[in-house]
């Protein structure tokens, strides 16, 4: 027999009156979601051709006049604590819907006199009190003014309550709200996920608020610098079980409104933002163990992958990497326990939210029959840089999304030191170049880039907010920050940033705090030396966009640096208090031999070190170190290409991939020759190694998007073909004909690469071995013969050489496919088909999330896009239904900016930039969301493709030509 269920003292009504409220506001709620819904009813793309025809509404900028035409909230009133109650509904109402309703107690204080409170409250229906939105109690002594009127304002996404008399500074008042939001299936807010298992659907009440959308749970003070402690109580089915953030206190039975009930008290969170709430109603199962004799450690997921053992690894390495950040970070670790849950449905990749973090499955969850060494080392990385946060982010939190790079870019960073800590044989710190590094220098090559931190006015409004987590965000912010460690070395690093983290724990800062404790980290060791202070250092590469290039002249030691364009051309608008000169710390060798830090402060200098003559050469930036591209003297660039021609392995791994990424985009910036970068893929065919041919396969993979549609494709593919063929037989060699698994973590990437390049280029028998391998396992669904590092090469591959059938197969296998990483390959694969009529349909299937899910669309458009006979497909297919699509996955996902990314990859004419033009002046008034800058840098990019394709296409075919012989 459960207990009696009973409300927080600190509300203090009774869960009647939130039941009798939320009946009628389920009412209203629902005839107001009918009607919209009624409005936008019709085929996904009807609206595309209405929206094409309507004309552009008036432009006239929007100028705030009131405090709630704001995005940003006053300054005037704090909050302390919340009491949260929330009740989801998993089973749809009598109108279909399916909806949560709850209630709310703000504390907070006020600071500056006002009459008016303004919280955020976004797609709620709010219960009214005597006419108005909320109640309001004074507490202390406080005397409570009355409320003279409270309104919603859409816009700017707040409830505004207007008092008859000012709140007194000082005093403390509790705001109460009741509401009902939809829970609805776009992935934002408190919303719904559902999967099936056993031929039962299920439905889970799951959240994701980062960044702007805990006001669509409960109306609360949204900004992450509104830290407050929560109490919260989730009122779930009985066959459920609830997490959030704390750990779980009572769970008692209990009856409300007639429907049988479980009610889960949480413990009082630690200060924190609103952004890192979680919310979670299922009936997942979990494995767990204790760290540290206390600490609980827990992954969830569907009963069925917890069953085949596929949260098992994840529970191994969470330990790990917990144990070494709280000695990198020199702070144990802050709450009572770590919960990590994997979701059917989830935008992003994973959340950090704190105490219970949110993956998609194929971000935690690992079979390790079925999943991949790639799958593996996400599932690491991925649990390395969230629990980063936990730290950095989570105990200190920025405090405007303006330096969301710090907070992103740290725990991209320092993700690898945890896998590296998990797992020590993988080697993976190295991979950031080419994760990180190599990916990022290609955005901010271009003259619409952004510094990392931009002015807290540039950045408002939730759309602005979204574009922020981008490649910049992340991969520069890591790059950077990789850099200053490296010249401060590891352990000063380290602990600046444990003071720092020390210092402001359960707080909010903003970046230049974490310069200060660096700082006094260099001042208190002894022998420490920098040529300026941290923050003039880090200011240089902060706050201007970019990088250089740094060019040295070995014949007379003059080196200079310059703002590195790929097209050289373009007009940067945006000034640089620095004029784009940064302050350069250069690792370099002479022959072989490490030389001590070089640092270039202006734009150009003299260092008679790096002169040379006869056969020495110099390097710079050994292992990439540093956040620069470098360029040579002719006669330096020809010494290099002969050592690698003649003893490639004088060089590390990584700067072989220097090279090579370095020329290739030299080349392009026309600061070299096209054909002097070519010549560094010549020694390739005597390389064994994956970051030196990843690098090569990802630079000619430009030259593939611009010629796969032009003659010069047959001469590119017959010289790749000459360079992968030794490659294919080595890997054939060393696993004994394709029977065993190469043992070191990189070789098992570089067979991926050796075998989908040699079937791509003709090699002769991979295509065989392919279709066999994929025959094999038609014949045989119940046995699939594909190693699983090999099947999304296998896949794509097989069903590229293949019909419908193999398509029908491979779509029937997603279908019935329990591990999420599998499912993820398929669908890639699916994508690689050369029949339209196939990709077409497949197109249209991204529309229903019965066939596609919601997280999925975006990234399996991409993957039709990326398919030379997919490209046109998909280009047409979001013009006629950008409307629709925007509408369901652009306005705050992360990873809508991708979608433009990916389509235009290829653009590489005049007719295709018109198009993309055009596209952008017809959809002007339905708007780009968190993609605006994507599409200008895709404009920007489009432009620098036509000029390179017309500049260097003869100098590429002859080259290719005469090489490939």
């Amino acid at each position: 027999m459960g207990k009696v269920y009973y409300v927080s003292k600190n509300v203090g009504l009774g869960m009647l009156v939130l039941a009798v409220a939320a009946l009628a506001t389920i009412i209203a709620l629902s005839i107001a979601y009918d009607k919209e819904r009624a409005k936008n009813r019709g085929k996904p793309g009807d609206e595309a051709t209405d929206s094409t025809s309507m004309p552009p509404p008036p432009t006239t900028p929007f100028i705030p006049k009131e405090p709630w035409d704001h995005y940003r909230l006053p300054d005037s009133l704090v909050p302390l604590s919340y009491n949260v109650t929330l009740w989801p509904r998993l089973e749809p109402d009598a109108r279909g819907m399916f909806v949560f309703t709850g209630h709310s107690a703000v504390v907070f204080r006020c600071v500056k006199e006002t009459d008016l409170i303004i919280i955020h409250s976004n797609k709620l229906n709010l219960t009214t009190f005597y006419g108005h939105h909320a109640k309001l109690t004074g507490l202390g002594k406080a005397t409570v003014p009355t409320i003279q009127k409270s309104w919603l304002v859409v816009k700017t996404e707040y409830l505004v309550l207007q008092l008859h008399s000012r709140l007194a500074v000082g005093s403390l008042y509790l705001l109460y709200t009741e509401f009902l939001g939809e829970l609805a299936d776009d992935l934002q807010g408190f919303y719904r996920s559902e999967y099936i298992e056993d031929g039962v659907k299920k439905v889970v009440a799951t959240s994701q608020m980062q960044a702007t959308y805990a006001r669509k749970t409960f109306p609360c003070f949204d900004e992450p610098a509104m830290k407050a402690v929560f109490n919260v109580i989730i009122i779930h089915d009985r066959a459920t079980v609830a997490l959030s953030n704390g750990r779980d206190i009572d769970t008692v039975d209990s009856v409300i409104d007639g429907v049988p009930v479980s009610v889960t008290t949480f413990e009082p969170t630690e200060r924190m933002s609103t952004y890192l709430l979680a919310f979670i109603v299922s009936d997942f199962v979990k494995i767990q163990s204790t760290q540290n004799n206390s600490l609980l450690v827990r992954i969830w997921a569907r009963r069925k992958a917890i069953a085949d053992r596929q949260g098992d690894y994840a529970l191994s390495v969470t330990g790990p990497i917990l144990q070494f950040y709280e000695h990198y970070y020199n702070a144990t670790y802050p709450l009572s326990k770590s919960d990590q849950i994997a979701l059917p449905d989830f935008n992003a990749g994973a959340m950090e939210n704190w105490g219970l973090i949110t993956y998609r499955e194929t971000a935690l969850l690992y079979d390790p029959m079925l999943s991949s060494t790639g799958n593996k080392e996400r599932v690491t990385t991925v649990i390395s840089h969230e629990l980063a946060h936990m730290w950095f982010g989570n105990l200190v939190t920025l405090q405007w999304w303006n330096d969301l790079w710090l907070n992103e870019g740290f725990a991209s960073y320092v993700e690898y030191l945890g896998a590296d800590y998990a797992e020590p044989t993988w080697n993976i710190k190295d991979q950031i170049i080419l994760s990180d590094v190599h990916k990022v220098f290609a955005v901010d090559a271009l003259a619409s880039s952004h510094p990392l931190s931009r002015r807290e006015e540039e950045v408002n409004n939730p759309a602005e907010i979204s574009e922020m987590f981008n490649t910049i965000s992340y991969s520069k912010g890591a790059a950077v920050l990789r850099m200053l460690s490296e010249f401060l070395t590891e352990p000063v690093f380290a602990k600046g940033l444990s003071s720092y983290l020390n210092t402001f724990a359960f707080n909010n800062t903003v970046y230049t705090d974490l310069w200060d404790h660096l700082q006094k980290a260099v001042e208190n060791t002894p022998g420490m030396h920098i040529p300026h202070t941290v923050h003039n250092i880090m200011n240089h590469w902060t706050l201007q966009m970019g990088f250089p290039v740094v060019t040295i002249d070995t014949r007379t030691g003059s080196i200079t640096q310059k703002h590195f364009l790929l097209d050289p051309d373009s007009v940067v608008d945006r000034p640089s208090q620095f004029n784009y000169t940064w302050f350069v710390p250069i690792k370099w060798m002479k022959t072989g031999v490490e030389q001590q830090q070089y640092w270039l402060l202006q734009k150009t200098d003299i260092n008679s070190q790096m002169r040379v003559s006869g056969e020495d050469w110099v390097l710079a930036n050994t292992n990439v170190s540093g956040y620069f591209r470098v360029n040579y003297d002719l006669y330096n660039w020809d010494r290099l290409l002969s050592l690698l021609s003649t003893n490639h392995q004088a060089l590390s791994i990584i700067n072989r991939a220097q090279i090579i990424d370095d020329t290739f985009n030299l080349a392009r910036a026309k600061i070299i020759s096209t054909t002097l970068a070519l010549r560094t893929t010549k020694y390739l065919s005597k390389e064994r190694d994956y970051i030196p041919w990843d690098s090569a396969l990802r630079n000619l993979d430009y030259y593939i998007l611009m010629f796969d549609r032009t003659e010069v494709y047959g001469a590119l593919q017959a010289y790749l073909k000459k360079q992968i063929q030794p490659l294919f037989e080595h890997f054939k060699t060393i696993t004994a004909n394709w029977t065993k698994v190469p043992t070191k973590h990189t070789d098992q990437y570089n067979q991926i690469n050796a075998v989908g390049y040699a079937c791509g280029m003709g090699v002769e028998g991979c295509r065989e071995l392919i279709k066999s391998w994929y025959r094999q396992w038609m014949e045989n669904p119940h046995h699939n013969p594909i190693h699983p590092n090999l099947k999304s090469t296998v896949y794509c591959s097989a069903i590229a050489f293949g019909g419908v059938e193999e398509w029908d197969f491979a779509w029937r296998m997603f279908k019935n496919a329990t591990l999420a990483s599998e499912a993820s390959r398929l669908r890639a694969a699916m994508s690689c088909t050369k029949a339209p009529w196939l990709l077409n349909r497949y197109l249209e299937y991204t529309l229903d999330p019965t066939k596609i899910r919601k997280q999925d669309a975006t990234s399996t458009i991409q993957y039709v896009a990326r398919n030379i006979v997919g490209m046109p497909l998909a280009w047409n297919f979001v013009r006629a239904r950008w409307g629709y699509i925007f509408q369901q996955y652009g306005k705050g996902s992360f990873s809508f900016s991708n979608l433009i990314n990916g389509i235009t990859k290829r653009f590489s004419s005049e007719f295709e930039l018109q198009e993309l033009k055009k596209f952008k002046e017809e959809n002007l008034h339905v708007g780009f969301g968190s993609a605006t800058l994507a599409l200008e840098q895709a404009i920007e990019k489009t432009t620098a493709n036509i000029k390179w394709v017309t500049e260097n296409k003869a100098h590429v075919l002859k080259w290719f030509t005469e090489e490939s012989k």
